[in-house]
C-alpha cells in the first residue's frame, strides 16, 4: 500500500520546554500536535474524493506522534511523479481515455513525468504537502502545543 508517514522533530528551546511539560506519546500535547498537523495539511493535500485528505483520521490515532496518509496512491502523490506503465482505455468515441491500467505482472515504476494536480477544491494541493505546510505553519503548531502544555 502507498503509505506516507509524516513526523515533526522538535529542536532547541521548544523541545526542552515541551519535554519539561511531559510531551509523551498519547499525551494531550502530542495529541494537539498530531491534530494540528492534520488540520494544517488539509489545504495542501490533493483532493478528489477526500479519501487521501481524510485518511489520517482513520490511520493515525491522535497522540501516537505520526500522521499517516494511507491510500494505495498516497506515496506517489506525495512525491509528485507519475507511475507507469499506464495503458489508456477508451470506452467511447471521444478520443479521451476514461481510465488507465497496468498489465498484470508488470511492476510500476517512476516515469519522470510530474503529476498534474487538480486544485479546484484545494488550491494549494501538490506534492510534499507536509514540508510545504511546515514552511507556513510550523510556528502555529508550536504555539498550539505550548498552549496545551501551559507554556507562554
Amino acid at each position: 500500500m502507498g503509505t506516507m508517514v509524516a513526523r515533526l522533530e522538535w529542536h532547541g528551546e521548544d523541545k526542552l520546554a515541551l519535554i519539561e511539560r511531559n510531551l509523551e506519546l498519547g499525551g494531550a500535547v502530542q495529541t494537539a500536535i498530531d491534530n494540528a498537523v492534520i488540520r494544517y495539511c488539509q489545504p495542501y493535500v490533493p483532493f478528489e474524493t477526500g479519501t487521501l485528505a481524510y485518511s489520517p483520521y482513520r490511520a493515525s490515532p491522535p497522540g501516537n506522534g505520526e500522521v499517516i496518509y494511507e491510500t494505495p496512491y498516497a506515496r506517489y502523490l506525495y512525491y509528485g511523479e507519475v507511475m507507469g506503465p499506464n495503458i489508456p482505455v477508451f470506452e467511447d468515441n471521444s478520443g479521451v481515455p476514461t481510465r488507465f491500467f497496468s498489465p498484470p505482472g508488470q511492476s510500476k515504476h517512476l516515469t519522470g513525468r510530474p503529476i498534474q494536480y487538480n486544485t479546484d477544491t484545494n488550491p494549494l494541493a501538490g506534492s510534499h504537502w507536509v514540508e510545504r505546510m511546515k514552511a507556513n505553519h510550523l510556528q502555529d503548531i508550536v504555539e498550539e502545543a505550548k498552549a496545551v502544555a501551559g507554556i507562554k
